[in-house]
């Protein structure tokens, strides 16, 4: 059953790896007798039905969590038991993935009013007029 992203987005399965790995940090003797902590390694290079603007968008909002193979590896060790942090990891994966499918507006130039150009202008000599009072007067 794939895994999906939203109602038209899905990953085969195959491109998801789960791997059990120890956690680090304080837990005490149970951190270094379970391993719950979660690696996650999703295969984005081999996912076709990513368009490229999209994964270009997924590479720059993956960082260093992204490989030189296209390979995405997530850490999931916050919750205190597998299935959790499973469930952490794919969370992470699928709003990441969401966020680089959302296609930027492109921004539009604009151009200051008349009105705002005026109040600017009579900010500055507003300003200018201040510093002239308090400027040190000698008289000759």
């Amino acid at each position: 059953m794939p895994f999906e992203i939203n109602p038209t987005v899905a990953i085969p399965d195959d491109l998801i790896e789960f791997r059990a790995v120890r956690a680090s940090g304080p837990g005490g003797q149970n951190v270094n007798k379970v391993s719950n902590a979660v690696e996650l390694r999703f295969d984005s290079a081999r996912w076709d039905a990513l368009w490229p603007n999209a994964r270009a968008r997924l590479e720059r909002l993956a960082g260093r969590r992204m490989t030189s193979e296209g390979l995405i590896v997530i850490d999931a060790q916050r919750l205190r038991s597998l299935e959790q942090n499973r469930a952490d990891a794919l969370e992470r994966l699928r709003s990441m993935i969401a966020e680089a499918l959302i296609e930027p507006k492109p921004r539009r130039k604009t151009k200051p009013t008349r009105a705002s150009k005026v109040r600017r202008i009579e900010g500055k000599v507003q300003r200018g007029k201040v510093k002239t009072l308090r400027s040190k007067r000698f008289d000759d």
